[in-house]
C-alpha cells in the first residue's frame, strides 16, 4: 500500500535522520542537517518530531527495530528449520544486519550511551522473544529439546547472549563473531539438550583434549 504524502515526509526525515546519526552522533548533528538531506524544510521536520531528541529516539527505535526484524524472520520464514539451524542462522543474521544500520551499530558500540539500553525495550525486541519461545516450545513438544526448561526464560537467556555478542562485534570487529559464534551455538545445544544427541560438539576452534593431572 502507497504511504500518503504526509507519511512519506515523515519517513524521508527518520531515515536521513538515522543516516546522519549514525555517521556523526547526537551531539555533531543538527535538525537542519537532517532536514536538508531529507530535502525539506528545517520547520518542517518540527510539524513531525518536536525536537532533536524526540527525533534521535524515534531514529534508534527505526534503525534497531529493521535489525531485530531482520533476525526474526529467520525463524518465521522458514518454520521447518532443524533447531541447530535457526538458531545459528538467527546469530549469523543479526550479524550481518548490524552493518547494515548505522545507528543501531553506534549504539552497540557504545557511542551514545545515554541510550544503548533502548534496545533491550523496543517492541521488536520482544516481538523476537516471543517467536523463540513459541519455536523453543514446539520443539519440546516434538522432542528436539528438553522438556523439562523454561522456554520462556531460555529464550531470554538466548537473546540477551546474542545481544551481548552483536555488541562484541561491533567493538572487537567481525572477527569476534567468527571466534565465538560457534561456541555460542554450542552453548545453546548444552543448556537445550536435545534428544537423541550425541554430545556434537560444534566449536570451531580447537578441542585438544589436556592429560590428567597427576
Amino acid at each position: 500500500m502507497a504511504l500518503r504524502k504526509g507519511e512519506q515526509t515523515r519517513e524521508a526525515i527518520l531515515w536521513a535522520a538515522i543516516v546522519r546519526f549514525g555517521r556523526d552522533g547526537y551531539r555533531s548533528t543538527a535538525v537542519a542537517d537532517i532536514a536538508r538531506d531529507a530535502a525539506v524544510s528545517g520547520t518542517l521536520a518540527y510539524a513531525y518530531f518536536p525536537n532533536k531528541e524526540a527525533l534521535f529516539l524515534a531514529a534508534v527505535d527505526e534503525d534497531a527495530a529493521a535489525v531485530i526484524n531482520e533476525g526474526l524472520s529467520t525463524i518465521l520464514d522458514d518454520p521447518h528449520a532443524g533447531p541447530d539451524d535457526w538458531r545459528e542462522a538467527l546469530l549469523v543474521t543479526l550479524v550481518a544486519a548490524v552493518d547494515r544500520h548505522p545507528l543501531a551499530r553506534r549504539l552497540l558500540a557504545g557511542l551514545e550511551p545515554d541510550v544503548t539500553d533502548r534496545v533491550l525495550e523496543i517492541p521488536a525486541l520482544a516481538e523476537l522473544r516471543k517467536a523463540c519461545v513459541e519455536r523453543l516450545r514446539t520443539e519440546q513438544a516434538a522432542g528436539l529439546v528438553r522438556s523439562d526448561i523454561d522456554a520462556a526464560a531460555i529464550a531470554n537467556g538466548m537473546v540477551t547472549i546474542i545481544l551481548s555478542l552483536l555488541m562484541s562485534v561491533v567493538q572487537l570487529g567481525g572477527g569476534a563473531a567468527g571466534t565465538y559464534g560457534s561456541d555460542v551455538t554450542a552453548v545453546f545445544e548444552a543448556a537445550l539438550g536435545r534428544a537423541g544427541a550425541g554430545g556434537r560438539r560444534r566449536s570451531g576452534r580447537s578441542s585438544t583434549a589436556r592429560p590428567p593431572r597427576r
